[in-house]
């Protein structure tokens, strides 16, 4: 038996998210003779008991695609990892560790205290995210470069986006279509396990998405308006 600690985070209704991740799991270990048994750490991550003649392969596989929550974090590294909180002065990220990201450090994102710029870009809790360390002592890093110019690109684009945390594609997809607004999106993008980006179509206001669908939807949402 292999037991994984992977890098995906288990939130809101526990044993939703679990179902999700029962099946994106499944789905990926279904070439293999491997089969998993899950459950959530004390920290809210998943973990896979993983049983057959292939569960090392199916392990290190699962690993490399998904990560695992670090126990040590180096300066100059970069870590994959999820917004835990955001403040005025600071966003909080967690990466098996809670790596702060100050105010100082999200100068790249423009003006504003550090809520405003998540405002900005619909920065929202669990949203995944890549950082690299600057002080590995004082836990505290600053988005990549990469992270950053994606968060540029959406809001330069045509479309607005619309970013929901806690909530399966398929319920995502049943309120837009219950809403009305089938049509005035684009698709969906899975950004995390319960993670999505909705692109709208370039006449469809973002938050008049989140109006709509925010009852719908248990989650939060975050809007990413264009700039144009």
């Amino acid at each position: 038996m292999m037991v994984t600690k992977l890098l995906i985070k288990i939130y809101g209704n526990r044993e939703r998210a679990t179902h999700s991740a029962e099946v994106l799991i499944n789905n990926e270990l279904e070439e293999l003779d491997a089969s998993a048994e899950f459950s959530v750490s004390d920290d809210n991550w998943l973990t896979v008991d993983i049983t057959g003649e292939d569960s090392e392969f199916a392990s290190n596989f699962l690993m490399q695609k998904f990560g695992t929550p670090v126990t040590e974090i180096m300066k100059n590294e970069t870590y994959h990892g999820f917004i835990r909180q955001i403040h005025d002065d600071e966003i909080v990220v967690d990466v098996g560790i809670l790596v702060t990201i100050p105010r100082k450090n999200l100068n790249n994102l423009g003006n504003g205290t550090a809520k405003q710029i998540a405002t900005r870009f619909g920065i929202i809790r669990h949203l995944p995210v890549m950082i690299e360390i600057t002080d590995e002592k004082a836990n505290v890093g600053i988005f990549t470069k990469e992270q950053a110019d994606l968060w540029w690109s959406w809001k330069k684009s045509e479309q607005d986006r619309v970013i929901a945390n806690s909530v399966t594609r398929s319920e995502l997809k049943a309120a837009i279509k219950k809403t009305g607004h089938a049509r005035d999106i684009y698709g969906i993008e899975r950004l995390g396990l319960m993670e999505h980006m909705i692109t709208c179509r370039e006449n469809t206001d973002g938050p008049g998405i989140v109006a709509a669908i925010g009852k719908l939807v248990k989650g939060e949402l975050g809007v990413i308006r264009t700039s144009k």
